[in-house]
């Protein structure tokens, strides 16, 4: 009788941690893999660590799964994202080196000059603004999961869908029907 209980009880935990949508970042085992595929300069000396560290992979997907997508789901953010603070060196398309730290609410953006930006996500709003030198300017407004509504410089708005398309014709708008493509 107790063995039959137990058994119903694990499969129900199971269940409610499988079905609860709460699917997550995957923080540590993408943590993981970004480490691994960055730890050499070799693609095959990365592989064969990759094969001997794989137990590794199950620990953090299995750890991601059960507890720390778990909090992620119901506290809205992940132990191990968390990178308010930390400072990393980013080269922009322009071949200038940035530095980009994470805020709690968004992004702070230095060039080499020193010139800051700030991009701020309202999460009661949930809209993006660019703040520079003490002026604030909305950027785009998210209204749904497939929309959102971007602010033009003429002082227009405009939605766009969050896809392809959409993303064409807001690059259009934006830059005033010209764009180019680079790869």
């Amino acid at each position: 009788m107790y063995n039959k209980f137990l058994k119903t009880a694990v499969f129900a935990l199971v269940g409610v941690c499988l079905t609860s949508s709460c699917v997550g970042s995957f923080s540590m085992f993408n943590k993981l893999l970004n480490w691994n595929k960055d730890a050499t300069g070799n693609k095959f000396l990365n592989e064969l660590l990759f094969i001997v560290i794989s137990p590794a992979y199950a620990f953090c997907g299995v750890a991601d799964v059960f507890v720390l997508n778990t909090i992620e789901f119901w506290t809205g953010s992940n132990p191990l994202a968390n990178n308010v603070g930390k400072t990393k060196s980013v080269m922009g398309s322009d071949g200038r080196l940035y530095a980009v730290t994470y805020l709690k609410d968004g992004y702070e953006i230095k060039d080499d000059n020193g010139e800051k930006v700030e991009f701020t996500f309202n999460k009661s709003d949930k809209t993006w603004s660019m703040v520079k030198d003490g002026n604030k300017v909305t950027l785009l407004k998210v209204k749904d999961n497939n929309t959102a509504q971007i602010y033009l410089k003429n002082g227009r708005t405009m939605d766009v869908a969050l896809n392809n398309q959409g993303l064409y014709e807001a690059r259009m708008a934006v830059n005033e029907g010209t764009y180019f493509a680079a790869r």
